[in-house]
This record gives C-alpha cells, sequence and structure tokens, in this order.
C-alpha cells in the first residue's frame, strides 16, 4: 500500500509514508531497505516532526543489530528532544515487544556511559554533527545531560518501575544543577526499595550538599549495613570535583571521629567503611585514609589486608615513612623478620626521628624483638662489610650508622652501644667510637665488653597465649565468623586448642554449665575440623540444652563418618541418634536406628535403651512403627521391626502382632 501511495502521482504525506514503508522492511528483517527509507525522511529540507521522530526510532533499532549502540542512544535523545509523547508512541506502536527489552537496556547503558564522560565525540559522531543540522542535530558533551535526562524521562514512561532508569534520570537532573529534583527522584526510589545502596549512596551525597550532615550519616550507615560500597564506583564517575572531595573530607572526619571514641571491634569496621568511602570518593589513593585504615585492620587482626593498604602507598609514594613504619611493624607481628627488618631499616633511613616514637610506643616485648632483629642484621652486614672490603663501603656504613644510633636511643642496652661503637670505628671515626664508649661505659669499661662487640645475639620472641576462653564466647554468637578465624590458625595450634576447649568444655558440663560449655564443644569442633569425638560431646551437651535438631545434625556427621569405629562405638552412636530422632518425633527413623545398634553390639544397645528412653516405652514405638508398615501391607519390613522389639522387651503386644503377621502373611516370605 505504502509503495502505491508513494507511486501516485499526488504525492502527499510523502515523509509519513517513507516512514512506514520502513518499518514494514524492518518487521520483514529488510534492515537496507528501511534504512535507506528512514535516512530520506531524517535528511528531507523540511522533514515532518512526527514522521523524523519514528525514522529516528527505526534507525535507531537497525543501529542495534549493527553493534551502534552509542549511535542508536543519540537517535533516541533526538527523537526525545523533538517531542517525547510521540517517541513513547512510536516505541508502544511500532517497536515490537520482544525488542523492547534490549532496547531499553541498551537506552540505559548508554545514557549512564554518557553521563560518566566515558563516551567520546569523535570518529562518526563529529562527522554526523558536521553534516545534519536542524531538528537532528548530535548532542555534544555540552548538552549531554539534558539529553539524557530527555532519554531517561522516556525510559521512566515505559517503565515506571525499573530502578536504573530512574537512577539514570536522577543522575542527568544532579549534573544539570537540578539537586531538589534529583533528591525527589531518589526519595521515590527509595521508598519502593529502602534497602538499595545506589540509591542510598547518591541520597547521602545530595544530602551532605544540602548541608544536612545529620541525614547524609545516617544514609552512610545504612550503605555500610548493606555493606555494598562498590556502589560508590560508577557514581563516582558522575559526581562532580567538588561533590566527591566533600564526600571524602566528611566520610574521613566521621572515620577519625569513630576512632577517637571506643575502640571496639564494631566500631573500627565502622570507621573502615567510612575510610573506603573516602578513598573511593578520592579515586582509589588517599595517602592519610590508606594510612588509617591499614593500622585499623592491624587492630582487627587482618594483617595481610593492611599490608594491601601500605603497599598502595608505596607503589605512589615508596619513601613514605608512616608506610614503610607500619608496614614492618604488621610484618613484625606475622613473625617475618627479614620483610620487617628491611622495612624499618628503609624508614630509618628516610626519617628517623619519625620511626623512632613510633618503635617507642611498642610493648617492651615488642621492643626487644624489633632491637634484636634490627641489631642482628646490623651485626652481620657490619662483620660481612668489614671482612669482604665491599666497594659501596661509605653508604653502607651510613646506613648502618643511622640504624645503630636509633638503637642506641630507643634501648640503652650495651650491645647497642657496642655496635654504634664498632660502626664509627669501621668508617674510621675513632675518636667519636671512643667517646661514646667512655660515655657509655666509663673510662675503664671492663674486658668481656670488648669481647662483646663482636658476639651475635639472638633472639626468639615466641610467646603465644591460649585463646579459648574469648573464641569459645564467639562460637556462642558466631560460629561462621569462628571458622574463618581458624584458617589463620596453623594445624598444629588448631589441634592443640581443640585439645583445650574440649577439655574446659568437659568439665563445665560436669558442672552443668551447659550454655557456656557449648561454645568450647563448637570450638573443639571447628578447630579439629569434625572430630567424631568432639561432635558426640557438642551432641550431648546439645541433648542437655534440648536443642535435638542441631544435636542430630552433628551426630549425623559422626555417623556418616564410620568405617574404621568398632561395633560398639557405631552402635552407641545409633542409639544416640535414635533417642535424638524420637525427641524429634520421627519415630520410623530413630526405630531404623536402633536396630542397626542393635545388629552391631546387643548388649550395649540394650544397656543404652535401659537408661534412656526405657525398653517400655521404646517397645511401644517400635510397636506403632511395626503397626503402620503391616498397614501398608509392608510385611517383610512389619516383621523385621516386631523382631528387634521383641529383643528389647518381651512385650504382649509385640507378640500379639508378630502372630497376626504370620495370620495374614502366610503366603508371603517375611524371612
Amino acid at each position: 500500500i505504502c509503495e502505491q501511495l508513494l507511486a501516485a502521482e499526488q504525492n502527499t504525506y510523502h515523509n509519513t509514508l517513507l516512514a512506514l514503508r520502513g518499518f514494514c522492511s524492518l518487521h520483514t528483517q529488510d534492515h537496507h531497505g528501511a534504512l535507506q527509507d528512514f535516512q530520506k525522511v531524517i535528511e528531507h529540507d523540511s522533514p515532518h516532526p512526527n514522521s523524523c521522530i519514528k525514522a529516528l526510532c527505526g534507525r535507531g533499532l537497525i543501529r542495534i543489530s549493527g553493534g551502534s549502540n552509542y549511535l542508536t542512544a543519540l537517535d533516541y535523545i533526538t527523537a526525545c528532544q523533538l517531542k517525547l509523547e510521540e517517541t513513547i508512541f512510536t516505541i508502544k506502536s511500532y517497536v515490537p515487544w520482544n525488542q523492547r527489552g534490549l532496547l531499553l537496556k541498551v537506552l540505559q547503558e548508554e545514557g549512564q556511559m554518557m553521563l560518566q564522560k566515558k563516551r567520546y565525540p569523535g570518529g562518526s559522531s563529529v562527522s554526523f554533527q558536521k553534516k545534519e543540522t536542524g531538528p537532528c542535530t548530535f548532542l555534544t558533551l555540552k548538552v549531554d545531560a539534558p539529553g539524557v535526562f530527555q532519554l531517561a524521562s522516556l525510559l521512566v514512561e515505559l517503565d515506571s518501575s525499573d530502578e536504573a532508569s530512574r537512577l539514570l534520570c536522577a543522575d542527568a537532573l544532579y549534573q544539570m544543577g537540578r539537586g531538589e529534583e534529583a533528591h525527589k527522584v531518589l526519595s521515590l526510589a527509595l521508598s519502593r526499595n529502602p534497602q538499595r545502596a545506589p540509591v542510598l549512596a547518591r541520597l547521602a551525597l545530595l544530602q551532605l550538599k544540602r548541608g544536612f550532615v545529620y541525614d547524609g550519616n545516617q544514609l552512610l550507615k545504612r550503605v555500610i549495613r548493606i555493606g555494598d560500597s562498590s556502589c560508590l564506583l560508577p557514581i563516582l564517575d558522575i559526581f562532580q570535583d567538588e561533590d566527591r572531595k566533600l564526600l571524602q573530607s566528611h566520610c574521613r572526619w566521621r572515620a577519625l571521629a569513630i576512632l577517637k571514641g571506643k575502640q571496639e571491634g564494631a566500631a573500627i569496621k565502622e570507621a573502615i567503611a567510612h575510610l573506603s568511602f573516602a578513598i573511593i570518593a578520592a579515586g582509589g589513593y588517599a595517602e592519610d585514609c590508606l594510612l588509617t585504615r591499614a593500622r585499623c585492620y592491624g587492630r582487627l587482626g587482618q594483617m595481610k589486608t593492611a599490608i594491601f593498604d601500605f603497599n598502595a602507598i608505596l607503589k605512589e609514594d615508596p619513601r613514605n615513612v608512616q608506610a614503610l613504619s607500619g608496614r614492618g611493624f604488621i610484618h613484625l607481628a606475622l613473625r617475618q623478620q627479614k620483610e620487617a627488618v628491611q622495612d624499618l631499616i628503609s624508614a630509618l633511613k628516610v626519617e628517623a626521628g619519625a620511626v623512632i616514637p613510633a618503635i617507642l610506643s611498642l610493648k617492651p616485648e615488642t621492643q626487644g624483638l624489633v632491637t634484636g632483629w634490627l641489631l642482628q642484621h646490623g651485626r652481620a652486614a657490619l662483620t660481612e662489610l668489614v671482612a669482604t672490603k665491599d666497594l659501596p663501603r661509605e653508604e653502607t656504613l651510613g646506613d648502618l650508622l643511622t640504624m645503630a644510633k636509633a638503637l642506641t636511643k630507643i634501648c640503652k642496652a650495651a650491645q647497642h652501644h657496642i655496635f654504634y661503637t664498632d660502626v664509627l670505628m669501621a668508617k674510621g671515626r675513632h675518636q667519636e667510637a671512643l667517646k661514646h664508649l667512655q660515655e657509655a661505659f666509663g673510662h675503664c669499661p671492663a674486658q668481656d665488653f670488648a669481647r662483646a662487640r663482636l658476639a651475635v645475639l639472638q633472639l626468639q620472641g615466641k610467646n603465644m597465649a591460649g585463646a579459648a576462653a574469648p573464641l569459645s564466647a564467639l562460637a556462642r554468637r558466631d560460629e561462621k565468623d569462628l571458622a574463618f578465624l581458624l584458617n589463620f590458625v596453623d594445624t598444629k595450634q588448631q589441634q592443640l586448642l581443640a585439645q583445650a576447649a574440649a577439655q574446659e568444655g568437659k568439665v563445665l558440663t560436669k558442672g552443668h554449665h551447659y550454655e557456656k560449655a557449648l561454645g568450647y564443644h563448637t570450638l573443639a569442633v571447628l578447630a579439629s575440623r569434625d572430630s567424631p569425638r568432639y561432635l558426640r560431646r557438642r551432641a550431648a551437651c546439645l541433648m542437655h540444652l534440648k536443642k535435638y535438631d542441631r544435636a542430630r545434625k552433628d551426630m549425623e556427621k559422626v555417623i556418616q563418618g564410620h568405617g574404621c569405629n568398632s561395633p560398639k562405638t557405631q552402635a552407641g552412636d545409633h542409639c544416640s541418634q535414635g533417642f535424638l530422632l524420637l525427641a524429634l518425633a520421627e519415630e520410623e527413623a530413630a526405630v531404623q536406628h536402633y536396630m542397626e545398634a542393635l545388629r552391631l553390639d546387643e548388649p550395649l544397645a540394650l544397656g543404652a535403651i535401659t537408661n534412656c528412653p526405657g525398653r517400655e516405652a521404646l517397645t511401644q514405638t517400635f510397636h506403632r512403627v511395626a503397626q503402620c508398615n503391616l498397614e501398608k501391607q509392608r510385611y517383610e519390613e512389619a516383621w523385621k521391626i516386631t523382631d528387634y522389639g521383641l529383643k528389647i522387651d518381651k512385650s504382649t503386644e509385640l507378640q500379639k502382632l508378630k502372630t497376626r503377621l504370620k495370620r495374614e502373611a502366610l503366603s508371603c516370605s517375611i524371612h
């Protein structure tokens, strides 16, 4: 029809017909023909606006199939600027429903990249801008935000429930300087989903920008509770520089304020979260924030994470004294002597005056470990240097002199003064060496001091304190966190820890302190990697606490690990599991475990049954389960259960049931 009308002599509605024919060709997969029609409409000297919008929408669809998503977005932005309502109508009327989802996703992604300045106006888009004028002019970077706002408005109209479209709309309004409107859009999005970190983070920035510090803090705390700090990364490309600096300074100030208060684990973790926000806002590098965060990780015992932050600083500034000394102290805590000495010496070479107070702030035993390692390294280097007469003598001696002088200021020990004297002598400064020796030891030092200068001192600092009590307390609160922490304990230490915890748990259980004992038993189970012995003890403790389901799970693990255990041990486990299943009203499963126990070791099983739950009570359970199997015509299973039940107690009811089974199943093989 379109072709006939276009071929008619009376050439009316020419652009409209071309646009319609273009969509006809598009639906029949004739992209080349469709593109020709759309181009004719767009390039017309005086195009009809509605037809031009249809042509732009159609050409945008074709460009998606060709992988030109950016040009697709430009077409739809231009269409929206011509007439938003007509663009919405065109999409709903002409774009197939099964293509709209892809179209909306492409427009969202391209709009976001435009706001983040990840698109550039080079290449084909520049020529497009130069060639085309009028209503279809390409939007340059200066009008990206208004154009994206038009695009986001289109997306919101097409799907009002889509959060990504609303965020795109809010981001565009923000870049246009319309913060209040952006706030309204975000508040509406938050009312629909209060736990969305991307929405909360944007609102926090807007509140800080408006001067509402308290509200901004509360929003940031909600982001922290959600645990999605990565939501800031894409937003930072949209934030203006002054707002990024505002967020950075605020988060840094907030972290320092928290750290001035109580030094508890939760407070330190909150401070770390704020510091992380500040670092992200700074573009990934903020020296003071990285330093503070690394120290916080050190307080929490997250040594490897702390080293990562120190490394980030040293990558940018290899001579940063605080980072060098901080990383040295982390290596010290990890007992990594070589790395600790290397970092501390590097820091002393740069600025000894800043490192010495830091070392003096450590505990006395830790100070002794530091000075011992430094002295050991220095003595070895000095001995090698004097023996080999290396060429870079002066530089090395200068470093050793700096270290020796620092040692004398850290600790007035005799060996430090002797080491300092030896370095002065190696440098040929004999008078200074003599003067220092006399000042340190007097004018008549004993002969053993002279001999001691040639000795190598070794210090060993392996003071390992038991951590069963705090770890058992953690076990009662959060088993997963305890399991995570035990990854940092080597196998031998875990074994010792499990033994100590199990012993303490046993003592507490005897004293009827079951809740406290449970923490120790849990620690023993985790530290031993589910040792059957400790699982049995925890299951027994859980029985006393009437936590039968958890106890059943422990016994399941024990029974699954049966292999080399003796029949007696296995029988006892099955009896325990049977009792737990009875407590959980799972009678059929309980009967199966008691039968297995009787099969493995009948005397032991009967003794256990007598103690708990009692022969008469269990026999009644066997009778009920056997009766149920009989009603379901499972004669063989009913006979088996009845037979085992009679081993427990010669119950009259079971004997009658056995007689009935013989009578009703004469034609069945039940043996």
